[in-house]
């Protein structure tokens, strides 16, 4: 068999981090090759065909976990057939991965979550993008890249579990996290409290808002996910200003939720499937996923999604399998909010809506082929 290494950040729970759930599951659907790990060596019960470097001392990509990327070099001893790099591209690293990390007889891949087209100009691209195949998350990303020349790049969209991500009762246990029952409207953001643009859009809306939430016993949801001391400022500031407005009890802060810890791989669809409403009313999309699974994900789980109009969402959102709002127009999220409240049907219609359209777009079984066929042929 074909031996592939992934190099990715740690591979390691908890399952919360897009790109290297991504990896793992990729992984875990492609038994006709070897898989080789990065991880800390605390993965259990994976099937043969997985193997485990155990480069890594603990589940975050801090500055000290890169340097330890250069442990790969006695990795690469091993006679791989296929380099897959699966980290967003920098200048450093890939200056790192072709000095470094590298094999003369190995192809290699390079998937691209996102075009940082804030930080790199198209010259740049030229110099971060350097393998046998680019695999791009969205047809923009594509396009952009063969319009500067680059002509070995194929889409793939991501994949994700349907069998873990799918409809299921509200969760007893998440729902007295979060102290919310069945008549609770519970509306959740699964996006960042620094990064994306929808913060201060989202204490708007409870500020002018909260007391029509209130009456209908609506709860919004604060993100779970805390990347660093950046956003646990910027929670700490909208905790205060939202007291000063005596509006705490509409909110609900779901990364206090996870100090409790919900074992498992399923926290995160169990969370979804506890939510009434997502919505991601962001500004931009810097550094993220041009497919973003914190959509992806809900909608699996057959729930109605409220998002905002940016140009790369259209590869996947539609008038049938979402609601689309201008970016920060705060009216028009509050107008779909009490919509979607007021009509059960519409809502429902549009969650089966959405699970239809990642089964046939995003479905990690579909995905997994169309990366054996790359495997096999490159």
């Amino acid at each position: 068999m074909k031996k592939i290494l992934l190099v990715t950040r740690p591979i390691v729970p908890p399952w919360d981090e897009a790109s290297k759930n991504f990896a793992f599951y990729l992984a875990m659907n492609l038994n006709a090759f070897d898989f080789y790990l990065l991880t800390d060596g605390s993965l259990s019960n994976i099937p043969p065909h997985i193997h485990q470097k155990a480069i890594y001392t603990s589940n975050k990509l801090t500055y000290m976990q890169r340097l330890r990327l250069l442990k790969l070099r006695h990795v690469l001893r091993e006679d791989f057939d296929v380099i897959h790099y699966m980290l967003t591209p920098t200048k450093l690293n890939a200056f790192s991965f072709k000095t470094f990390i590298k094999h003369k007889n190995a192809k290699t891949i390079q998937t691209i979550a996102t075009l940082r087209e804030d930080l790199f100009k198209d010259s740049d691209f030229k110099n971060i993008l350097f393998a046998d195949l680019i695999i791009t998350y969205s047809d923009y990303a594509k396009n952009k890249l063969n319009s500067i020349g680059f002509n070995n790049v194929k889409r793939v969209y991501p994949g994700i579990d349907m069998g873990l991500y799918s409809p299921a009762s509200k969760d007893k246990e998440i729902q007295k996290m979060l102290d919310v029952t069945d008549s609770d409207f519970v509306v959740d953001y699964p996006g960042e409290y620094v990064r994306l643009g929808a913060t201060d859009d989202l204490v708007n809306l409870i500020i002018e808002y909260g007391e029509e939430f209130r009456k209908r016993k609506i709860k919004i949801c604060f993100p779970g996910r805390m990347k660093g001391p950046e956003d646990y400022a910027k929670k700490k500031e909208v905790k205060k200003l939202l007291e000063e407005k005596n509006m705490l009890d509409v909110v609900r802060f779901t990364d206090e939720m996870k100090k409790n810890s919900i074992p498992g791989a399923d926290f995160m669809s169990r969370r979804y499937n506890t939510s009434d409403l997502i919505i991601f009313p962001v500004q931009d999309m810097k550094g993220k996923f041009d497919v973003p699974l914190a959509v992806i994900e809900p909608m699996a789980c057959a729930k109605p999604i409220i998002i905002s109009d940016l140009p790369i969402f259209l590869e996947f959102a539609n008038a049938e399998n979402s609601v689309m709002i201008e970016k920060g127009n705060v009216k028009q999220l509050a107008d779909a909010i009490f919509d979607l409240y007021n009509h059960r049907e519409k809502r429902e219609q549009i969650g089966k809506n959405a699970r239809k359209f990642v089964e046939n777009n995003f479905d990690i079984k579909k995905v997994a082929q169309m990366y054996k066929e790359i495997y096999e042929h490159l």
